[in-house]
């Protein structure tokens, strides 16, 4: 692979980790920016305790999309109702439920038919307006992850954030609806979020078995993407935890794996010739979404070069704006190649630390947001997950969500999937602004819309 030897000889300008704000766990007075030795032992001695919150199994789905027994029919408009009786018991079957007045019935498929075949007869009926499929509809999923009700960002039903100072108290319904969208997939195996950033603790039993490789270091040159900070490892339990396992937390990508890739140091910062090339080795490893919690302020034609192989190779990029307050950072500011995602809190309104502008595609909850902390930095008595601001957190909702679309519409072009994820948000801000803005973009994301079993069509 020539084009990565090459860019081995790139010089280019330092990468700020810019994008978790606050930089570590809980509601701290840090402020925005990379994290110093000194904030560390402030951290090691301040990391919330986390409440052990049982939950019952709930049985599993069957994973039908539409009843077997039945479907839907619409007679033609002046058919009348002592004929239908009749017309049904022509085919073996029957109205097993109706309302007076109104047109749609429930209908039995006969004994011997598939639903399929059923319809396919009904449908060459003249006196059949429509017949349709009865879609199944079923108890929201609900992970048994320990800590699953302290993630207000993939279900908020209005719940006090207990482990929080002051005890913050969210809006419901003002999450990504995950709940909804594991009722369509839970995800695929084979679908790779490649997480480029600080590295990912590879031994967190939380994560340990999503993870498909050791990695890459960018940094130190080996085949060991272990994270000595803790970002990479907090980003990767947002997208892709391992789930169900009563244990922690919940991944927004269920069933999806991880690839860890080090492009940042102990310190928070890197480069960019360590992005590029991560890009690129990714992209040959199979992955098919990759999250870029990070950012900095110069614009690089080569990195724009390696946003444009991975689209057209149909890799979702998707990348932090930035936690300044002001303009969108790169990657993300090369709208046409990468989602840039903006941060929302447990409210529905933007963080204010959140960069804005025209390049703003979507936005994810990024404010108190619960996740995986090393297990190496965890004081005794505490449990390693911790909570974090800044669109770093938002991040990694987008790219699991891109994953759950990769897993079930895997003829999804990059492009395809980048638009569904726009046009399905929710304009959370359309009292103020609404429509498509600089502030969070087409709106928070909403799974269940996103992964619905049709395909949004962009507005012309």
């Amino acid at each position: 692979m020539n084009h990565l030897r090459k860019r081995y000889a790139l010089k280019a300008p330092a990468i700020v980790l810019a994008c978790a704000a606050l930089i570590l766990i809980g509601r701290w007075t840090f402020g925005s920016g990379t994290d110093s030795p000194r904030e560390r032992s402030q951290v090691r001695s301040a990391v919330p305790r986390i409440r052990t919150l049982g939950r019952a199994t709930l049985p599993a789905p069957s994973g039908r999309r539409f009843a077997e027994d039945r479907v839907l029919v619409k007679f033609r408009p002046g058919l009348a109702a002592r004929s239908v009786r009749p017309l049904l018991e022509a085919y073996g079957s029957a109205t097993i439920a109706s309302v007076p007045g109104v047109a749609l019935r429930v209908v039995a498929v006969p004994k011997g038919v598939t639903a399929t075949e059923f319809l396919s007869a009904l449908n060459r009926n003249p006196d059949v307006a429509v017949a349709r499929p009865d879609p199944i509809t079923r108890i929201a999923v609900r992970p048994n992850d320990k800590y699953f009700g302290d993630q207000y960002a993939l279900s908020n039903s209005g719940q006090v954030l207990d482990d929080l100072p002051e005890s913050p108290q969210g809006k419901a319904g003002a999450d990504i609806n995950a709940t909804g969208g594991w009722d369509q997939t839970k995800g695929d195996s084979g679908v790779i979020i490649a997480v480029l950033d600080t590295g990912v603790e590879l031994t967190h039993p939380d994560i340990k078995n999503k993870i498909v490789s050791p990695g890459k270091d960018f940094v130190n040159g080996d085949n060991d993407a272990s994270d000595d900070h803790w970002h990479g490892t907090h980003v990767a339990g947002i997208a892709a935890a391992e789930t169900n396992n009563e244990l922690g937390i919940a991944g927004v990508a269920w069933d999806c794996a991880v690839l860890p890739g080090k492009i940042i140091d102990a310190s928070g910062e890197g480069d960019y010739g360590a992005l590029i090339l991560a890009i690129y080795w990714a992209v040959d490893q199979g992955a098919k979404v990759i999250n870029l919690s990070l950012g900095g302020e110069e614009r690089d034609d080569d990195l724009l070069a390696a946003l444009k192989d991975a689209y057209e190779r149909n890799v979702v990029i998707v990348a932090a704006a930035g936690n300044e307050g002001g303009p969108v950072l790169y990657p993300a500011a090369y709208d046409r190649y990468c989602l840039a995602v903006a941060a929302t809190d447990y409210n529905d309104n933007r963080a204010d630390f959140s960069n804005m502008g025209p390049e703003i595609d979507v936005a994810a909850p990024g404010i108190d947001v619960l996740s995986l902390y090393p297990t190496w930095d965890t004081p005794a008595g505490f449990a390693p997950y911790a909570y974090a601001n800044g669109t770093s957190m938002a991040t990694p909702h987008v790219a699991g969500l891109a994953a759950l679309l990769k897993s079930l519409k895997p003829w999804l072009t990059a492009g395809e999937v980048m638009n569904i994820i726009r046009y399905s948000a929710d304009d959370v801000n359309a009292d103020g602004f609404p429509g498509r803005d600089d502030q969070i973009g087409f709106g928070r994301i909403n799974a269940e819309r996103a992964l619905a079993p049709y395909a949004l069509k962009p507005v012309k």
